[in-house]
């Protein structure tokens, strides 16, 4: 699969030149019928979970077939302060780079060291495939293990992705104070299902204590479906807010709210943009990647 490097250039503008032509709620007449029945397919793990798991679903479901005449709208890019260190970054991404991006992830995630199911202590599997670039994590022996229990290593982080969440740090700098610079040396890369994916919660503390100290920040970029993500500084959930997560959007954290409590407690179906579904198939769920710096 061939990656377009030379569009993730275009990221490096201000953000508020950046726009993408989205198709939320584009969903219509026979095209919901056809997109459903390729998504009820049971393809989440496919027949033979000896298979690697994809993020390509339903070789049904042709672009050809996809009504070229749906209505679009400009989702220009806006940024939202959520707190001190915390900033969201709206319809940040292109499709362009929405599409190079999913292409990196799923040329990586087939391969050695890709998807797999991660388990707790208890040997119950976390709801959705994950798989790591730069550095191996996982839920029970974090970053001490250099190598997966399957022998495979952590793929290198793409330069692409390094220079991405760099110069989103920069342009959320330009917004806020407060919020360390930071050269990642690691991604985590999560797929939610639709129906099974959430994510409990937590704080993100096994990095470097220097890193922690610092305040480094995470990049979050979400791609696909549209997430509901919980965040504050408490784990009374009563406490806490709440923020939806669309495709194209970039999230950080840093500063003094490198250790806020955060979670994903719904992904909701059938929200990723319809141009996004055209040019790569992704199958149904939200696609996110976390970078950060050890």
């Amino acid at each position: 699969m061939t990656i377009n490097h030379s569009s993730f250039y275009r990221l490096f503008k201000p953000i508020e030149s950046s726009s993408f032509w989205c198709g939320r709620d584009a969903f219509h007449g026979s095209l919901i019928g056809k997109f459903k029945q390729c998504h009820n397919t049971p393809c989440a793990k496919g027949s033979d979970e000896s298979q690697p798991f994809s993020l390509i679903c339903c070789p049904c479901f042709s672009t050809d077939s996809v009504c070229q005449s749906t209505s679009k709208r400009n989702c220009s890019t806006s940024y939202e302060i959520l707190g001190s260190g915390v900033i969201l970054l709206k319809n940040y991404i292109s499709l362009k780079d929405q599409v190079d991006i999913v292409n990196i992830c799923q040329k990586h995630g087939a391969g050695p060291g890709g998807f797999y199911e991660p388990s707790h202590q208890s040997g119950a599997k976390l709801r959705l495939q994950m798989m790591c670039f730069g550095r191996n994590w996982d839920p029970v022996t974090k970053y001490k293990e250099c190598y997966r229990s399957d022998g495979s290593k952590a793929p290198p982080l793409p330069y692409e992705l390094i220079s991405f969440a760099k110069t989103s740090v920069q342009n959320a700098q330009k917004r806020m104070k407060g919020l360390p610079s930071m050269c990642p040396d690691i991604c985590i890369v999560n797929f939610y299902s639709p129906v099974y994916g959430r994510l409990g919660l937590h704080q993100d503390r096994d990095e470097s204590s220097d890193s922690l100290r610092r305040g480094l920040p995470v990049v979050s970029i979400s791609i696909g479906d549209t997430a509901e993500f919980l965040y504050g500084y408490t784990r009374n959930k009563d406490k806490l807010d709440k923020v939806l997560l669309q495709s194209g959007d970039v999230l950080i954290f840093g500063g003094k709210s490198r250790h806020i409590f955060h979670g994903v407690t719904q992904v909701f179906p059938n929200t990723t943009p319809l141009p996004l579904l055209q040019q790569t198939a992704l199958r149904p769920g939200r696609l996110n990647l976390t970078l950060r710096q050890f």
